[in-house]
């Protein structure tokens, strides 16, 4: 028996010695003040912080963290939003990425707004599902899967998946993405409820900047499709595809972004609804006015021209800061 607990203890110290520490310590500044006009959009104001921590260990290329997510809107009382857990698996060499769990969304899947608005990174940072990523030479793929909500007699069961990816030749490129949600019924459908689904695609085919170049930046352009079906409701699938454009260029740290979808709106669950509109142009004037290793600070001003009648605009701030090992 003391020689079974001796080797025990012995391999416990190998294997905690083995062991790395890890933590990592968010802070985020939101700003985003939006003059909007209804139908397609809400005017208001979101201003508030965000601190978010993560404690884990890793060994070799595995990682387990957990953590909590806290937004607290400016104005409104502290638990008016709640803590999101962060609790997540982690494995992740030179060429493959797997995580499984409730993990960060920012820096794991970047879809254009039309199909993921930009609150979900207010209100929604985590992912809770699983993550996937595959690199090669010359380009590279993800899919994600997100539960956003289990079934319940007042929730519907939604869920949400989604791949996207590039591939690159020199300075040309092609990129893809496609979405899903599926949005069901509550546990006992009372008050009846019909279930819908979305889904969609774009392609882009670009070209970037040389890296030698001053100015840095990309153009592309491509199609954006849009299916949705309300069952028992629509007829069928209702289907949109349009002309979806893409121009975006910096210059130190000045920089402009522009985004044209022209010739039918979109009907995507968590997408801006902006693009509901038949015709939609975004030009955002950017400011990276903090350039650190750690904090990013940018701040821009965006033009939003709805169907070429309606002209809003909206001003956000960042500020994120992340330090940690």
């Amino acid at each position: 028996m003391k020689k079974i607990l001796t080797l025990i203890l012995l391999l416990s110290a190998i294997f905690a010695k083995a062991q790395k520490l890890e933590y990592q310590v968010l802070f985020e500044g939101i700003g985003d003040n939006r003059e909007f006009t209804q139908p397609y959009a809400y005017p208001q104001t979101i201003i508030g912080t965000r601190g978010a921590f993560e404690l884990g260990i890793s060994m070799d290329n595995h990682r387990l963290r957990g953590g909590l997510s806290h937004l607290f809107e400016f104005g409104s009382e502290m638990d008016a939003q709640k803590p999101k857990l962060t609790l997540y698996y982690q494995y992740q060499d030179e060429q493959k990425e797997f995580a499984f769990g409730a993990f960060p969304r920012r820096d794991k899947i970047d879809f254009p707004l039309a199909m993921l608005s930009d609150t979900l990174l207010y209100f929604r940072p985590n992912i809770e599902g699983l993550f996937g990523n595959v690199k090669w030479d010359w380009g590279h793929q993800n899919g994600f899967v997100d539960w956003v909500g289990r079934q319940t007699e007042t929730q519907r069961e939604q869920f949400m998946a989604g791949f996207s990816g590039e591939i690159f030749h020199k300075n040309l490129f092609l990129q893809n993405y496609l979405l899903m949600f599926h949005n069901a019924h509550t546990l006992y459908n009372d008050p009846p409820l019909h279930i819908e689904d979305y889904m969609g695609f774009a392609v882009q085919a670009g070209i970037r900047t040389a890296e030698e170049s001053k100015i840095s930046g990309y153009l592309k352009a491509g199609v954006l499709n849009s299916t949705y079906r309300e069952r028992g409701v629509t007829d069928g699938y209702d289907v949109t595809t349009t002309l979806f454009t893409e121009l975006k260029g910096r210059y130190k740290n000045l920089g402009v972004k522009s985004v044209l979808n022209a010739g039918g709106g979109h009907k995507f669950a968590m997408g801006d609804r902006y693009y509901r509109a038949k015709n939609y142009w975004r030009t955002d004037l950017i400011w990276y006015f903090i350039n650190h290793q750690n904090i990013r600070g940018t701040f821009n001003i965006s033009m939003h021209v709805v169907d070429w009648d309606t002209f809003d605009n909206q001003q956000q701030l960042s500020l994120i800061y992340v330090f940690g090992k």
